[in-house]
């Protein structure tokens, strides 16, 4: 028999033979094959490189490979979570360090391992947009620090791309943390010592106010699950971050600590506000028509430079084609299930619009259940069943996907699939479909964030970003009319930073409105919000306070049904109904079941 992969077996095994060495297991588990790389336990997959690639291609494969590796064996989640900062700039420069400093481990022993990682490193650069920024307001200060780190460390000088966010950080960074990460080559191989001096930089930035006193030992158990669950929901902030080691740690405490995390997200509503009693809860009431206003405690210092778009409006027709034939290109691989999906999501819609059934009837058809009681009574009158005709609530469905710069790669497929498939199969059931996007039009504030600095900069400002809500495709829209507009998310300069609370209301007002008796708004996200310029001057959870807000509001005082699904993170402490999914393969379940559970008569 031929194996029409031999050209690429020995690649294969020497890339196996290479990880097992440097994660030091013999029996690790290296499988390949298309999609992004994945992580559970000692079990890794890997991309495939395709006949043909270029050297710089197979390098930058080799580099994913190796940093995977070497997380394997000298990073400790655990350890991690005890010290990382529980979410927002913090905890994506937190992040960023550490990822520096295991790449630093693998690019201090050996040479070919170090080019590989650069070779990686300027791949995810690319990717997230980093070698276009022309201006200190598009670079992400977490990222500058993090690659400054890592500079530091191995000694070698940064990708192109890399450096090109470096730039505009490296005078501020020096400055004020210039010595605490010349001292960080000395704790390199002690990840607590490490983290412990990352949290010192982390102050020096001016981000002290993001930090709480990690935990000590292991007095308090509880603590420490709770950071760590905290840790999986928002570790991803990081555009770099592919080899999912958090994502399999997300899964694994995804149903154990779910309830402790909630628990410690109603006492945060508690704190801001809110009163025991529901009923008596400071919470203005949404108006006549359903919509709900912001929170009085959350301001925006300019609205004047947000926008709602049309996708359309954003990409000339030509490359709106050429960014849909990517999506096809990646929807190929998932054909049979994403049919699968569709037909029985179809199925499932369809047979609750068409029929019921009227039991205990006095004539019918003879109701097979009631066929003993029959026997044992025959002059029972109710032993017959009637099929009728069942009125479908009319139905609107909006999808709101977040479109920032954490989505990049496989967490924008995964989400642009989820609406490629649920826009048309919904649309079969007759069902409005309505699909939105947030993202902002800046990295780290824009117009807003310029007008701030000109006028003064006043103490606690509120939202420093200029909003952009995006309208793929308007629940009147036939789906033959915008199927190409979901295309556009696959442009990567288009995601930047996400405020979830503020797209979470506008979506909800969009649709609060509308006729249709049922209304179900679905959330596609991958974590937190997170604004560089809005958190670095007004407090820590700022953002994420408006966020449960929001939900709250819309949970509990309105008619429109939520439902989250978060990419890769568990997302239930936020939603009372959520479901997570790592990998476009995992779409046929959870969706599903979800939305069929949302259009029972009773749910």
């Amino acid at each position: 028999m031929i194996d029409d992969d031999t050209p690429l077996e020995p690649f294969k095994r020497a890339m196996t033979a290479t990880m097992r060495a440097l994660a030091e297991d013999e029996e690790l588990d290296v499988t390949f094959g298309a999609g992004a790389p994945a992580a559970r336990g000692n079990r890794l997959r890997v991309p495939l490189p395709v006949l043909g690639s270029s050297a710089a291609e197979i390098n930058t494969l080799r580099g994913v490979g190796d940093q995977m590796a070497l997380n394997l064996r000298h990073h400790d989640q655990s350890t991690h979570a005890r010290y990382a900062p529980p979410g927002g700039p913090a905890q994506e420069m937190f992040q960023w360090i550490e990822d520096a400093r295991v790449a630093a481990i693998g690019s201090l022993r050996m040479e070919g391992v170090a080019q590989n990682l650069d070779a990686r490193l300027e791949s995810q650069c690319q990717q997230a947009a980093f070698d276009t920024i022309t201006a200190e307001t598009e670079a992400p200060l977490s990222v500058a620090v993090g690659l400054l780190v890592r500079q530091e460390l191995t000694g070698r000088a940064l990708p192109p791309s890399a450096e090109n966010v470096v730039r505009f950080w490296r005078d501020h960074v020096q400055t004020h943390a210039g010595e605490t990460i010349r001292m960080l080559k000395s704790s390199i191989g002690d990840q607590a010592q490490f983290a412990t001096m990352c949290r010192s930089i982390i102050a020096d930035l001016g981000l002290a106010a993001d930090l709480e006193e990690p935990p000590e030992g292991d007095s308090n158990q509880d603590d420490v699950e709770t950071v760590d669950e905290s840790q999986d929901s928002d570790s991803d902030y990081s555009p770099e971050d592919v080899a999912l080691d958090d994502e399999s740690m997300g899964e694994e405490n995804a149903e154990g600590d779910a309830s402790m995390v909630e628990m410690d997200a109603d006492m945060d509503m508690d704190e801001a506000g809110a009163e025991t009693n529901p009923d008596e809860a400071p919470l203005p009431q949404p108006d006549e028509s359903g919509r709900i206003a912001k929170d009085i405690n959350y301001v925006a210092y300019s609205e004047g430079f947000d926008e709602t778009v049309r996708a359309e409006d954003l990409c000339d027709a030509e490359e709106m084609m050429r960014l849909r034939q990517v999506l096809d290109q990646q929807l190929v691989s998932l054909q049979h299930t994403t049919s699968k999906l569709a037909n029985r999501l179809q199925r499932r819609l369809m047979a609750k619009q068409n029929r019921t059934w009227e039991f205990d009837l006095e004539e019918g058809v003879l109701d097979a259940a009631r066929l003993t009681q029959v026997v044992i009574d025959p002059v029972n009158p109710l032993a017959f069943k009637q099929e009728k005709e069942m009125k479908f609530r009319d139905t609107v469905v909006t999808l709101l996907i977040d479109s920032s710069g954490s989505m990049r790669g496989r967490s924008i497929t995964i989400a642009a699939m989820c609406a490629d498939i649920l826009g048309r199969t919904l649309e079969r059931c007759s069902v409005h479909v309505e699909i939105l996007g947030f993202t902002t039009r800046a990295w780290r504030g824009g117009q807003s964030r310029e007008k701030w600095i000109n006028d003064g900069k006043p103490s606690n400002p509120g939202r420093l970003n200029d909003l952009r809500h995006i309208i793929y495709k308007a629940a009147d829209d036939t789906w033959g009319r915008t199927r190409r507009n979901i295309g556009l998310m696959m442009r990567e300069e288009l995601l930047k930073e996400n405020i979830d609370g503020e797209a979470l209301i506008w979506a909800h007002n969009r649709m609060v409105t509308r006729t249709e008796d049922r209304k179900i708004l679905m959330v596609i996200s991958d974590g937190l919000p997170v604004d560089n310029s809005t958190l670095l001057v007004n407090p820590s959870n700022y953002l994420e306070q408006h966020l449960k807000y929001a939900i709250e509001m819309i949970e509990n005082r309105s008619p429109v049904q939520l439902v989250a699904v978060g990419i890769g993170h568990d997302v239930t402490h936020h939603y009372k109904r959520a479901v997570t999914i790592t990998d476009a393969e995992q779409l046929g379940g959870a969706m599903t079941e979800q939305l069929a559970a949302l259009f029972d008569e009773h749910p």
